[in-house]
């Protein structure tokens, strides 16, 4: 399993009327999220680009507990349960300053040919990449 966990803070931009953090401009948050934590395994978008396969979502299901408000610091944690094979799944948890889980999703991706998006597997650098961090626990 691979875990990453990152911080962001809600600008005003990102509430709505009411004061809280607009339900639209999650799924920001969770990018957010998966950009750093492939950062931090040393595999960006530039790398999926430059290596041809893009990773469009095709699922998102999201639960907002409480919410989050303007200049509250978040933080991201984007983890990694199941070794991807054509599809990578992403579970994303957002905390308040306080350490209680606000907000949730599941997200679905699947691995695509950017010349012409047709279906492949995780490519192998990908799956080199992640490899330890299942290992470890007997996973795979």
């Amino acid at each position: 399993m691979y875990i990453s966990k990152s911080t962001i803070r809600v600008k005003y931009a990102d509430v709505d009327a009411m004061g809280v953090v607009y339900h639209g401009n999650y799924a920001q948050f969770f990018e957010a999220g998966r950009a750093e934590a492939f950062r931090n395994l040393g595999y960006t978008y530039k790398n999926f680009e430059a290596d041809g396969f893009s990773l469009p979502v095709v699922e998102m299901k999201t639960r907002f507990l409480k919410p989050a408000k303007y200049d509250d610091l978040i933080t991201i944690s984007t983890i990694i349960k199941t070794f991807p094979s054509r599809k990578l799944t992403i579970f994303t948890e957002l905390y308040n300053e306080l350490g209680e889980l606000i907000t949730n999703a599941e997200i679905s991706f699947i691995f695509v040919k950017s010349t012409n998006m047709s279906l492949i597997s995780a490519p192998e650098k990908f799956k080199a990449i992640l490899l330890p961090f299942f290992k470890k626990l007997g996973e795979e």
